[in-house]
């Protein structure tokens, strides 16, 4: 049976999207000192969330010497939920499911950030990026570090999101427990890749029986998760198909794909021609559902992935110049789309000043 954008999908815990397009995860870094929500994060959100059937924040971080980026969300600590909740009231009015995303930047973090160290599963510097040589870990402080997790979990609940997604992609800290390159522990938490999944998989069981516990209703907990890494020892496509069987198993509600483009083949295999998509489709199937994001621009483009087989399509760029692309895809009215940023439409866009300062060039399409 096609399925359309249009369409509506209900999860396994009965909670129901509107429509199949995914507001992806993009950190607007736009948030009050001490990452605070703010009027302008919430008219973000809330203009997207009439054409989005779920709306997944930019990272929030969940302890303060996890923030990766300036100006983001934290729910490190109690005093953030009452402005996490209206952020969620803003975007749910519009019918939309209310995600939060959570981290822990890990190694990724800049020093001048959190003004001290960085900590990660081991004291190995990452290749890229303007970051620091980290902090191993204690073997006390893993435990914690989940503590740390189930913590902002627990606000997400109490600020009414619909869910949270664990963010184990783009080289965070979920993340650097599972590769072999920023993990070389020696105790439970490394070594083998069962060790290294370690990490992800308690996490998961622990936030599945914190929702049952503590939500009272319909909770989401979804996982992002990047597919390779181009660092040696890095994780490797079936590094990844495994951790994703282990996920479906311990009933995660959904699995968030992040690549730079839903059809781009391996970054590891040179060769390899098909797209990382297919074995992911044919690893996943129809156990959970699965969002793609990358590139998708067009009504067609959306209409190819989840013809493709996949449940849901994120839009970044497409939703961040165009709040009404799906109303507009509907009614056919393409060509009206909005492709680059101009001044005047500063406030049809709702996006914040400092934001469109920062990203002007990719916005005005000159890049």
């Amino acid at each position: 049976m096609t399925v359309s954008i249009q369409d509506k999908l209900v999860f396994s815990n009965g909670l129901e999207v509107k429509n199949r397009v995914v507001l992806a995860p993009m950190t607007i870094s736009a948030c009050e000192p001490g990452g605070y929500v703010s009027q302008a994060d919430i008219d973000y959100y809330a203009r997207r969330a009439e054409a989005a059937g779920m709306i997944i924040t930019g990272s929030a971080y969940v302890h303060p010497k996890g923030q990766a980026f300036p100006d983001s969300f934290s729910v490190a600590e109690d005093d953030k939920i009452e402005g996490l909740s209206r952020l969620a009231k803003a975007i749910q009015e519009k019918g939309c499911l209310a995600i939060l995303q959570v981290y822990h930047g890990g190694r990724m973090v800049l020093p001048n950030l959190i003004e001290g160290q960085p900590v990660a599963p081991s004291a190995v510097k990452a290749l890229h990026g303007y970051v620091a040589e980290p902090r191993a870990l204690t073997y006390e402080e893993v435990d914690e570090m989940i503590g740390y997790f189930l913590e902002a979990i627990r606000r997400a609940i109490k600020a009414g999101f619909d869910g949270v997604e664990l963010h184990g992609a783009n080289t965070y800290l979920i993340q650097q427990f599972y590769s072999p390159h920023s993990n070389i522990r020696k105790d439970k938490w490394g070594g083998t890749a069962n060790n290294r999944m370690r990490f992800a998989k308690t996490l998961l069981k622990k936030a599945k029986q914190l929702v049952k516990e503590e939500a009272g209703r319909p909770f989401l907990i979804g996982y992002r998760f990047s597919p390779e890494e181009i660092e040696e020892p890095g994780i490797q496509l079936h590094d990844t198909l495994q951790l994703l069987e282990q996920l479906i198993r311990l009933q995660v509600d959904y699995l968030h794909l992040s690549i730079g483009n839903a059809w781009q083949s391996s970054i590891r295999n040179v060769t390899a021609e098909e797209p990382i998509l297919y074995p992911i489709i044919k690893k996943v199937g129809h156990r959970v559902p699965l969002i793609a994001v990358g590139g998708i621009q067009t009504g067609e483009d959306a209409q190819k992935v989840l013809d493709a087989g996949v449940p849901l399509v994120a839009l970044g760029k497409a939703l961040l110049l165009e709040p009404d692309w799906t109303q507009k895809v509907l009614e056919k009215k393409e060509g009206e789309m909005i492709l680059r940023y101009r001044d005047e439409l500063k406030e049809h866009l709702q996006l914040p000043a400092s934001f469109v300062e920062e990203l002007r060039d990719y916005l005005e399409g000159n890049y």
